[in-house]
């Protein structure tokens, strides 16, 4: 176990949960629950919630697409990254990727599952959604269940221009939040096309067996 673990692992009560497609497999930790890690006062500034603490349907549906339909992109930035599964796969598909988070533990919780995974060292970043740095454009941006909230729809569509090159391209993964339309919307308002390419179902249950129907879209930016 590696120290950057071990510390983690000292901090939280975690769990292990294991990925598995396509002849790839991850065993990753994280957080044992997220509602053990909610902080009234961060919910009362801004309503923040630690939804980075789970692996989320939808970032094992991106993993999925990744993994069968490998992007030719060499580099690669992933927005709310979380525990990091989609930048695990493409680091994985030999990418260099960007993984960033609001929270600096989920970074911390990426570069450990990297590390255990035997990934080497994961690039991470703190990053606020509001201030991207100036002239860092990707041509391949990710992003995993990140449209819960209208102002979520807001900020990821002024952000998109500032973080895809041109040429690239964006993949949503969304588990048909009602403010996708929004999204949808507003690129298509600055120019921006959005089309859906895969749909798979995941379970988001294990107790119950529940399953969600997970989209991906692909956002492009004007010819």
């Amino acid at each position: 176990m590696s120290p950057n673990e071990a510390e983690l692992r000292r901090r939280f009560a975690v769990r292990e949960e294991r990925f598995e497609h396509a002849g790839w497999c991850v065993d990753l930790i994280m957080p044992r629950a997220a509602d053990e890690l909610i902080v009234e006062e961060d919910f009362d500034a801004d309503e923040r919630l630690p939804y980075w603490a789970d692996l989320w349907p939808s970032a094992r549906i991106l993993a999925r697409h990744l993994l069968d339909a490998p992007p030719a992109a060499p580099a690669a930035l992933e927005l709310g990254c979380g525990v990091a599964l989609p930048a695990l796969a493409l680091r994985h598909l030999g990418a260099d990727v960007l993984a960033t988070d609001w929270y600096d533990d989920a970074l911390r919780f990426a570069c450990v599952n990297s590390e255990r995974n035997g990934l080497g060292p994961l690039r991470t970043a703190p990053l606020d959604w509001r201030h991207p740095p100036e002239g860092e454009r990707y041509p391949l941006v990710l992003a995993a269940d990140v449209l819960y909230e209208m102002r979520n729809a807001e900020i990821l569509a002024a952000l998109l221009p500032r973080v895809v090159a041109p040429g690239g391209r964006a993949l949503v993964a969304d588990p048909g939040r009602v403010y996708l339309s929004e999204f949808r919307n507003r690129m298509y308002s600055a120019g921006w096309r959005t089309a859906e390419i895969d749909r798979r179902e995941e379970i988001s249950d294990p107790a119950t067996g529940a399953h969600s129907t997970v989209r991906v879209w692909e956002v492009l930016p004007p010819a």
